[in-house]
């Protein structure tokens, strides 16, 4: 299938399901107690906890991107700051994008690939809190604490994290979920999060091949039990569209726009995903080789999908 059929298959497929209209080991490394428990990071007085969820996208793309690209586009490697004061994942390359005098207060990974994951760009941040997938947390714990030592950095705490496990911090709560991505390490879960707050629930799906079942059950959107739709949806298409994109080497640990497209229709005729009005899905984590231009990106995606951008802020509501 070539990427003229892709978009009109996307196309017919949005009107058939009836939503063509809705688009857009060092012990002391780290304080890490038995029962998972760590000291919460309490909101502060006169800091409103009903307001919608902000979400600003400090990179989108994928292992590939090393600097301006032949057509003199650039996208940093994936990162999202959530409130001002939650990271998920965080490299150099995104040092940049995060506005004057905000201090994010906790980091959230994904997983351990380097695109991803970067000790020394975190502790310049100041955080107070990792969390991290519990399969490598003592190999995390080594490398905070030397980055800590090189650097004459403190060591903040470091809390695992397995599927299913949820954290609340600043009037938001992330449940970790298993994700369809492979390391270097095979006996690393890697995972992706739920963004709740209050009755905004947003699913954030990098680096992952599809949704697995385990985290579609968690999640509570797998058509056979029920559960709360989610509200918003950021899912990685490090692939692009048609054949170039569904048959690429990545296909076992990564999605494309097709998957991504899938999925949607799924959720939406399912009714486990119920966007406010308009909002698109954000397509993240963009490998530079398998996609076009933001301007092509915009002009080509089928509805309800978007790419976004370095720099872009969405607010999602429920």
């Amino acid at each position: 299938m070539d990427r003229r059929e892709f978009l009109n298959l996307g196309a017919g497929a949005a009107m058939a399901t009836g939503f063509a209209g809705v688009f857009p080991g060092c012990a002391a490394a780290a304080a890490v107690s038995a029962n998972n428990s760590y000291s919460p990071i309490h909101l502060k007085d006169g800091e409103e906890n009903g307001s919608p969820l902000r979400m600003r996208f400090l990179g989108t793309g994928a292992a590939d991107w090393n600097g301006l690209d032949e057509r003199g586009e650039l996208r940093r490697l994936s990162s999202v700051l959530l409130d001002s004061k939650i990271l998920i994942d965080f490299t150099p390359t995104d040092e940049d994008m995060i506005p004057t005098g905000v201090k994010p207060e906790a980091i959230f990974y994904t997983h351990s690939h380097g695109d991803h994951y970067n000790p020394p760009a975190a502790l310049r941040l100041g955080l107070k809190k990792v969390f991290l997938g519990g399969t490598w947390i003592d190999r995390a714990m080594e490398d905070f604490a030397k980055a800590a030592k090189e650097n004459d950095l403190k060591v903040p705490e470091i809390v695992p994290l397995s599927p299913g496990d949820k954290m609340t911090i600043h009037g938001m709560t992330l449940t970790a979920l298993p994700a369809n991505h492979a390391t270097g390490d095979l006996k690393e879960q890697t995972l992706m999060f739920l963004i709740e707050k209050q009755a905004v629930r947003v699913l954030y799906a990098t680096d992952t091949g599809g949704i697995p079942a385990i985290a579609a059950r968690i999640v509570g959107i797998d058509p056979h039990a029920k559960g709360k739709p989610i509200t918003g949806l950021v899912m990685e298409a490090t692939m692009g569209m048609g054949t170039e994109g569904d048959e690429d080497f990545r296909i076992f640990t990564h999605s494309s726009v097709g998957t991504v497209l899938r999925t949607t229709h799924m959720l939406l005729d399912k009714g486990r995903y119920i966007p406010a009005g308009g909002q698109p899905v954000y397509l993240t984590h963009l490998a530079r080789t398998l996609h076009g231009t933001q301007a092509e990106l915009d002009a080509t995606l089928p509805k309800p999908l978007k790419a976004a951008y370095d720099g872009l802020e969405v607010t999602f509501t429920a």
